[in-house]
């Protein structure tokens, strides 16, 4: 089995928006406001097309034997001003397709991207993980990542 990690194109638009609907269906499971709050904006198809233009946004496909079964999306991030320029890498998502978990692509894919963004001096690194989702902080943290910040939530339309 080959697992592989490249940079998206325009050409993988239309899997990435499927690969990007499973991601949504899950993390809507574990908080309604994932979609609205934290996924991208719609058109999916549009925001893929900006994320490709970005400069400072890195996507990826993850591949089993040649099959895109996953993706990463990483991007450069300011700091405060008192970080005298240095940038941050935040995953900002990563997905791997059920029938194709546990066998090392999400791996494959996350330090692909961490050493892509070290090639650009980048030594700091986010990941965006919701409340309970154990696998994917369990994931980061086998990486090297620990919890620096929680942001807590309140909806008065939930009342």
């Amino acid at each position: 089995m080959r697992l592989e990690a490249r940079r998206a194109t325009e050409a993988d638009i239309p899997v990435l928006e499927d690969l990007y609907r499973s991601l949504e269906d899950e993390m809507r499971g574990l908080h309604p406001m994932w979609p609205i709050a934290s996924g991208l904006d719609e058109p999916v198809a549009k925001s893929f097309e900006e994320t490709l233009a970005d400069p400072d946004t890195l996507l990826l496909i993850g591949t089993i034997d040649g099959q895109p079964f996953g993706f990463l999306l990483v991007r450069e991030e300011e700091m405060l001003m008192q970080a005298q320029g240095e940038k941050i890498g935040s995953i900002r998502f990563i997905f791997v397709d059920h029938d194709a978990r546990e066998v090392g692509l999400g791996e494959v894919m996350r330090e692909t991207a961490m050493d892509a963004l070290r090639e650009r001096g980048i030594t700091k690194f986010d990941a965006h993980v919701l409340p309970g989702h154990r696998l994917v902080k369990n994931f980061f943290e086998s990486g090297g990542f620990s919890a620096r910040t929680i942001v807590m939530h309140h909806d008065d339309a939930r009342q």
